[in-house]
């Protein structure tokens, strides 16, 4: 059987060191014995406990490291094997230090055991060459194509969190999925395919026809999306399609893949599942962005931004079992406006911590009214993988704790699966210590670790949304959610679903072994803080 993927792209060594060298935390070393320290050697300087090339190197990498904010990387040797060094800075005075054995050491066994193998990547040269050929045969004849670019979404994040080259392989291993481009045997017009950038794609269309594009493009995308397993890890792609039509949208290569890529971008802003088709309308939207950008950061320092709670009930008996909470912005003008609106332009303008701090205020801010009448039940927040990705993520939960005003065992802080994957579970131990629960939430869309849930401080697993929606109707969904639940009660955690909205997903999740959900079904979408008290009286 093939072994884990992960497990060859897993650090030796991680080591958290101040600027000065003094050794904060060490994890792994046991199976390189040239990198094992000793024991009790937190509080030790890092030269105490490696050889003076490792040393110093792990000094004055973690220098420029915390000066320029940044990552820095370089290679040594030590014992006759060579290894990678990846220090990224942690704050204003430490460094994460992360020790890899290179790919040459590497390469032998990983091709041997990950299943996993990197196609060859297309000739982006070459495509692009054919695709101006195409643009001025079509301009010559008179007649138009489209081009689509596909952003494949999770492929940063894996390169990001994992390593790169995992990132690579997982490309090669989704490309080898795709249909050969060409003739179709029916007579239906030609397309090829070509890749434009590390998670991109783009795809000509020798005709303009909309119903033989988008018929194309969601058999590539459903190729893509498929879930890419390796021994205990599963990996999914999320495809974003967008098109661009020559002559109607521009008349160069160059403009009309821009468009087309913008088109992308508006398809995964608004997650769709369907090619998005790029108009001149986009182009405003852009503007309008950037005015929501700066209305969204003066609601957060006005403290405009709230939280809003729905109810979680045990989905066998109704009883209630915690308060949900979500945030919600209150435009003067707009009205309500929708995370799924705000959220992206926060994460791509700069203001994500900055809202999940809001949220966290907020919460510490309703905690006395709604504790007061809600029993035992617990308050859930979920904080955005921005903020959790913070050094003092930790310490601003601690300061909502000592505030005194939320007791730390009606607290459930939910974190994304990809989020949670990306940070050390130590500090998580802490506030698990402190009688906080965690949640692992969106389980089923991004990367999944056993080995990581298994040793994780975590009290239950909550299902993605998108795939509790299409419970009922999509057996996918229904083999996704079976076996997130059967993955909670193999680790002795606690199945949740968000998302209940009818009684036969109730009853299907019940079929299947989840215990607790919310939804549509036990409350309305959003509910004040009176509403909330009132449910649980």
């Amino acid at each position: 059987m093939p072994s884990d993927l992960l497990t060859h792209s897993l650090p030796d060594l991680i080591v958290v060191i101040r600027r000065e060298g003094t050794v904060l935390e060490v994890c792994g070393g046991v199976s390189v014995p040239a990198l094992q320290p000793a024991a009790g050697c937190v509080g030790q300087s890092c030269e105490q406990l490696w050889p003076a090339p490792v040393s110093g190197l792990m000094r004055q990498l973690a220098r420029r490291a915390i000066t320029l904010r940044s990552t820095t990387e370089a290679s040594f040797q030590l014992a006759d094997r060579e290894y990678e060094l990846r220090v990224s800075a942690q704050g204003p005075d430490r460094a994460l230090c992360v020790f890899r054995a290179t790919l040459a050491n590497r390469r032998e066994e990983s091709a041997e055991n990950t299943g996993l193998h990197a196609a060859p990547r297309l000739d982006r040269r070459g495509f692009m060459r054919r695709f101006r050929d195409s643009m001025s045969l079509a301009a010559l004849r008179e007649q138009t194509i489209a081009v689509a670019v596909i952003h494949i979404d999770g492929l940063t994040d894996i390169a990001q969190i994992i390593a790169p080259r995992i990132s690579e392989q997982l490309m090669g291993a989704a490309l080898q999925r795709l249909p050969p481009g060409g003739q179709a045997l029916d007579g239906e017009p030609a397309w090829y395919l070509g890749q434009i950038s590390d998670n991109l794609l783009a795809v000509v269309f020798e005709t303009g026809a909309r119903e033989f594009v988008e018929r194309t493009l969601g058999e590539l995308c459903r190729n893509l999306s498929q879930p890419i397993d390796s021994g205990d890890s599963q990996f999914h792609l999320k495809p974003f399609a967008g098109v661009a039509v020559l002559g109607q949208d521009a008349s160069n290569p160059k403009v009309l893949l821009d468009h087309a890529q913008s088109a992308a971008m508006e398809a995964r802003r608004r997650t769709a599942p369907e090619p998005c088709f790029f108009s001149d309308t986009m182009k405003l939207q852009s503007l309008a962005r950037l005015d929501m950008a700066r209305e969204l950061g003066e609601a957060i320092a006005n403290g405009n931004i709230r939280l809003r709670y729905r109810t979680r009930h045990d989905l066998a008996t109704g009883a209630l079992g915690a308060l949900v909470g979500y945030l919600r912005w209150e435009h003067p003008f707009r009205g309500e406006i929708q995370p799924s609106e705000f959220l992206r332009v926060a994460e791509t303008t700069g203001l994500a911590t900055a809202l999940s701090r809001r949220a966290l205020q907020s919460l510490q801010q309703d905690a006395a009214s709604l504790t007061a009448g809600a029993g035992g039940v617990r308050l859930s927040f979920g904080a955005l993988h921005h903020h959790v990705m913070q050094h003092d993520f930790i310490a601003d939960v601690v300061r909502l704790l000592d505030s005194g005003a939320l007791p730390a065992d009606r607290v459930e802080l939910r974190v994304a699966e990809k989020t949670f994957v990306a940070r050390h579970n130590t500090e998580f131990q802490h506030l698990q210590r402190m009688g906080v629960q965690l949640v692992i939430d969106e389980v089923g869309r991004g990367i999944g670790s056993l080995d990581a849930l298994a040793r994780a401080p975590i009290w239950g697993l909550q299902l993605d949304r998108a795939w509790v929606a299409a419970l009922c109707d999509d057996p996918v969904a229904r083999r996704v959610c079976h076996a997130g639940i059967n993955l909670a009660h193999a680790l002795g955690l606690r199945a949740i679903a968000t998302g209940v909205d009818a009684e036969a997903q109730r009853a299907t999740l019940l079929s299947l072994g989840c215990e607790s959900g919310s939804g549509d079904l036990f409350s309305p979408p959003v509910l004040d803080i009176g509403a909330a008290l009132r449910r649980c009286g």
